[in-house]
């Protein structure tokens, strides 16, 4: 193995029991992945993302066999297709913390743009969030409901399931991933309130200054 893989992989390992530890993940729910140069490194299938062995992280070449470490996660096809259709994408992070799985399972969402511009940093670190209809995990229609979105999104909430974000690399989609959950929070305690959104001016000055996701 070398040295670059490895430590990727104990970066994954370390990241993902930060963010079991602080609730973001409990049990074996959630997986994350990162994209390699000869493949796709993902967190093994019925693992808590507090207990990783970096050497048994699993791999996938490029066409989508298993080459290394244990069994990879069923959502797979998940993370195939954000890489696949967001060639940017260079790390994938799919949680099923609280808040924002909360908000995949109301019914007055706006689908195109489940998660406003409440804040400036989730405008910065997460852009427009799509929700997608509920599949059943593992399913590889997953992969094909995000295919349908053309790399326009980089993060969505899965129906009734919890959030997937992408980033530029492993940090960034945590970060991310991070974000989306607090603004959910947000979102969730602010409802029934009147509440003030950033404008599209102020969202379009954002993304002049910092860049779109």
């Amino acid at each position: 193995m070398k040295p670059a893989e490895l430590n990727v992989r104990e970066d994954m390992a370390r990241l993902c029991k930060s963010l079991f530890n602080r609730g973001f993940s409990v049990g074996t729910a959630g997986n994350v992945s990162v994209r390699l140069e000869d493949g796709i490194l993902m967190t093994p299938t019925n693992v808590t993302l507090g207990d990783l062995v970096p050497e048994r992280i699993a791999k996938i070449d490029l066409e989508g066999n298993h080459v290394a470490g244990d069994r990879p996660t069923k959502e797979v096809f998940l993370h195939q297709a954000f890489y696949e259709t967001r060639p940017q994408a260079g790390a994938v992070v799919h949680l099923h913390s609280t808040w924002a799985t909360a908000l995949s399972c109301l019914t007055d969402v706006n689908a195109d743009d489940c998660i406003p511009p409440l804040t400036p940093y989730v405008v910065m670190r997460v852009g427009a969030v799509k929700l997608v209809p509920y599949v059943k995990p593992g399913d590889p229609k997953s992969g094909e409901l995000i295919r349908d979105l053309n790399g326009q999104y980089g993060a969505v909430l899965l129906g009734n399931h919890g959030p997937v974000v992408s980033g530029k690399d492993l940090f960034s989609a945590v970060c991310a991933a991070e974000e989306l959950e607090e603004t959910a929070k947000l979102l969730v305690a602010l409802r029934g309130q009147k509440t003030k959104l950033l404008s599209e001016e102020e969202v379009a000055e954002l993304q002049t200054t910092f860049g779109t996701i």
